[in-house]
């Protein structure tokens, strides 16, 4: 009798959760199809763009091989200048801004000092603020140092990140015992040992986070480097491909159809981000266990 119910109850149980299911299911299919849409006309030359095909399928040639020869060989390669400059901005403004918010938010969590709470409020301020909002008061200060259009106008400005030293400061108050660090501290281990060996190792998971967030933060950032750069050997692959859709939105092109490098060029532009998430998924998860066994 028992076991029948239990059974039965076990069959009707999804039931309850379909509509959820269904939700899912609606928001996967919403979210892959832009990518779909990408990968597939990617593939597509001018006259397959703009034959009047399926848009969301593959036309009668597929060229991805010679679409790539053509996006890293147009204009004397600069697409291939733009990822590496993608990549410079996204690896410094990352890395820079992950420890600055590790720092900041470790001090905040476990050190007592003057004025700490009115700091703090500044931090939570800074979160209320658009970045946007922030480009032109920053282009106007870089001017004055003679610092725009350069590489530090985009990289100095990636390294502040308040989302970030807030999410550090929550994950170490909690993650970190002050017991563990008191017993470090009293077995001789000065404050930066303590941080590295004992404190470090229980904030990794939320670093890898403030890392990943950084990192795509300041790969897929468009307004700032468009307003402080003016060489185009400096731009991102994301103000690159604004400038390319001005071009051909202006037919200006010549022979060259720029709406399928724009579109390789947004597909290949995904490729590193993916790449970093996976990649950097496995420390997490292997950060979260270390965390729990703890």
């Amino acid at each position: 009798m028992t076991s029948a119910r239990s059974r039965a109850g076990v069959r009707r149980r999804p039931r309850h959760h379909l509509p959820l299911q269904v939700l899912l299911g609606f928001l996967v299919v919403y979210f892959l199809v832009p990518f779909w849409w990408v990968i597939v006309n990617s593939s597509k030359d001018a006259p397959g763009l703009f034959g009047g095909g399926n848009t969301l399928w593959f036309a009668g040639r597929i060229d991805y091989l010679g679409n790539l020869q053509q996006l890293f060989t147009y204009d004397n390669g600069i697409y291939g200048r733009w990822i590496l400059n993608s990549t410079l901005y996204a690896f410094a403004g990352g890395i820079g801004a992950t420890i600055l918010a590790v720092m900041a938010g470790y001090g905040f969590a476990k050190y007592r000092f003057a004025a700490r709470r009115f700091s703090f409020s500044l931090v939570l301020g800074a979160l209320m603020v658009p970045a946007t909002a922030l480009v032109i008061p920053t282009f106007m200060m870089f001017s004055e140092f003679g610092l725009t259009n350069t590489i530090w106008a985009v990289i100095l400005p990636s390294l502040l990140n308040p989302f970030g030293v807030y999410l550090m400061h929550v994950y170490a108050r909690d993650a970190v015992p002050d017991e563990i660090l008191d017993a470090a501290r009293a077995d001789g281990a000065g404050e930066i040992r303590t941080f590295l060996q004992v404190a470090f190792p229980l904030m990794r998971p939320a670093v890898v986070t403030v890392l990943l967030l950084s990192a795509v933060a300041s790969w897929n950032n468009y307004f700032l480097p468009l307003a402080m750069l003016s060489d185009n050997r400096l731009f991102p692959v994301t103000v690159g491909l604004g400038l390319w859709q001005g071009i051909a939105s202006a037919n200006n092109a010549g022979s060259t159809s720029l709406w399928s490098l724009i579109i390789l060029g947004a597909l290949v532009s995904v490729v590193p981000l993916v790449i970093a998430f996976f990649t950097l998924q496995r420390h997490w998860r292997g950060g979260l266990s270390v965390g729990g066994l703890r």
